[in-house]
């Protein structure tokens, strides 16, 4: 894989895992199929409802994942959950989510939109429960052994 490889990757990576790498981040959310499929329809910062619905909804996917073996799909929620909460985040801080600004990084306002901080924390803590889940942990240590260079 490597940032020429276009807007997506053209792999399966439920077929070839061995070809995921974990990246910073969320790095590649929106490369990764079928993941992406699977996963972005569910993602949601919109409202309060739909950021509980999707958090709920990405987690179930990781456990599918997590019974399944799939490691890419367990560490592709893991980078969903992340993404809703870091973006709720900016929202919250942000108007309009702009960090910055005629190219001058704006001051952060504690809150700038409360829904925002609120759906930010739906996410942390499907986060954090993703995180701190016994098999997720081990298999990311056994594929940073097997699979990083």
């Amino acid at each position: 894989m490597s940032e020429d490889d276009g807007p997506e990757y053209d792999i399966d990576f439920r077929a070839n895992p061995g070809e995921y790498e974990i990246g910073r981040g969320e790095q590649d959310v929106f490369k990764c199929e079928p993941y992406k499929s699977e996963l972005l329809p569910l993602w949601s910062i919109k409202t309060l409802d739909s950021a509980e619905d999707g958090a709920a909804e990405i987690y179930e996917k990781f456990q599918e994942y997590r019974d399944a073996d799939e490691f890419p799909g367990m560490d592709l929620a893991r980078k969903y959950l992340q993404m809703g909460w870091t973006r709720a985040m900016r929202y919250a801080k942000y108007p309009g989510g702009q960090k910055y600004e005629d190219g001058e990084e704006r001051k952060a306002q504690e809150w700038y939109d409360d829904e925002k901080r609120e759906i930010a924390v739906v996410y942390k803590q499907h986060l954090d429960r993703l995180r701190d889940d016994g098999t997720y942990r081990r298999r990311r240590q056994e594929w940073d052994k097997e699979w990083t260079y």
